[in-house]
C-alpha cells in the first residue's frame, strides 16, 4: 500500500504564506508596543487625561490586537501542517484584516492617507489571494491533512 504525499508549500502558495508571516511579525511588534504601554504608568496617566472613551477604545484595540495575533499564530501553524480548513480560515482572516483596517479608518485619530494605506494592502491581498486560493488545483492538493 502506498501513501501519496501532499505537495510541498511552493510556487504561488509562497505569496499567501509570506503575507501571513509578515502580518505575524508586524502584529507581534504592535503587541509588544501595546504591552509596553500597558506597563508604563505615564501612558495610563496620559490616557486617563483624554477621557473614558479613549481609554475604552484603546483597550478594545489591545483586545483586537491580541485576538488577531492569536488567530494569525494558529493559522500559520495550520498552514505549515497543511490542514484542510486553511483556505476557509485564510479567507476569513483576510476579511477580518479588512474589517480591522476599516475600524482604524473610521475610529482612529490618524490621517486619512495613512488609514487608506492601511486599508489598501488588505484589500489588495484579498482581491489577489482569494481567487487563487478558491480555484487553484495546487491549493486543493496541498491542504489535505485533517
Amino acid at each position: 500500500m502506498t501513501t501519496t504525499q501532499a505537495p510541498r508549500i511552493a510556487g504561488w502558495l509562497l505569496a499567501p504564506l509570506a503575507w501571513l508571516l509578515l502580518t505575524l511579525l508586524s502584529s507581534s511588534i504592535a503587541l509588544v508596543i501595546y504591552l509596553m504601554m500597558l506597563i508604563s504608568p505615564e501612558s495610563h496617566r496620559l490616557m486617563s487625561a483624554q477621557g473614558q472613551h479613549m481609554v475604552l477604545f484603546w483597550y478594545f484595540s489591545v483586545a483586537c490586537a491580541i485576538a488577531m495575533w492569536g488567530y494569525t499564530v494558529w493559522l500559520t501553524i495550520a498552514f505549515f501542517k497543511r490542514r484542510k480548513n486553511v483556505v476557509r480560515h485564510y479567507i476569513l482572516w483576510l476579511l477580518i484584516s479588512i474589517l480591522l483596517a476599516i475600524k482604524a479608518f473610521a475610529f482612529s485619530p490618524v490621517s486619512d492617507e495613512l488609514a487608506l494605506r492601511q486599508l489598501l494592502f488588505p484589500l489588495l491581498a484579498a482581491s489577489l489571494l482569494v481567487p487563487y486560493l478558491k480555484r487553484s488545483t495546487r491549493v486543493k492538493q496541498t491542504f489535505i491533512n485533517p
